[in-house]
């Protein structure tokens, strides 16, 4: 039987889950960008009691499950930008570093698009480190345009960022 990856809102029971996954896509996608001390107490911070609060059905927290197990994750809602209301922004999405490659990251964005969609959400943006090579090629073949770049002090580094931006 093939399996099929779905999507759906996360509950709080989905917390343990979420915070292992973070770590790992986290460590996955920073190490040698982020500073290492910096890194790992952000990771720290984002445990199972953090990410209980940011689920149930006002969370903002979508899953994708394939073959019985949290495989990814994306965060969504209004855009921090302001001046622009009727904008949404993906603040994370990632999925399990040996899942990379296999669509889970398109089915990831397509369904927080089509959340934000229906709540009458058309534009989106989306924020990129610039060292963050494979997220960077990932929104920009998802059809994001390079819109704003600024820069964030993390651990003692001066970090440049990318927003991609979807019309």
């Amino acid at each position: 039987m093939i399996e099929v990856a779905t999507t759906r809102l996360a509950v709080p029971d989905d917390a343990q889950a979420i915070a292992a996954l973070h770590a790992a896509a986290w460590r996955y996608a920073y190490r040698g960008i982020i500073p290492g001390v910096a890194l790992e107490r952000m990771i720290v911070r984002r445990g199972p009691a953090w990410w209980a609060k940011r689920t149930g059905p006002r969370g903002g927290t979508l899953l994708l499950e394939f073959d019985g197990r949290i495989a990814g994750y994306t965060t969504f809602g209004p855009s921090r930008l302001g001046g622009r209301p009727r904008t949404g922004e993906i603040f994370e999405l990632y999925v399990e570093p040996e899942c990379h490659g296999a669509g889970f990251g398109r089915l990831l964005f397509e369904a927080a698009r089509s959340r934000l969609a229906a709540a009458g959400i058309r534009g989106l943006v989306v924020w990129a480190l610039a060292e963050n090579g494979l997220a960077r090629g990932f929104y920009a073949a998802m059809g994001g345009h390079e819109r704003f770049r600024t820069t964030e002090r993390l651990g003692g580094a001066q970090l440049a960022k990318i927003a991609y931006h979807w019309p």
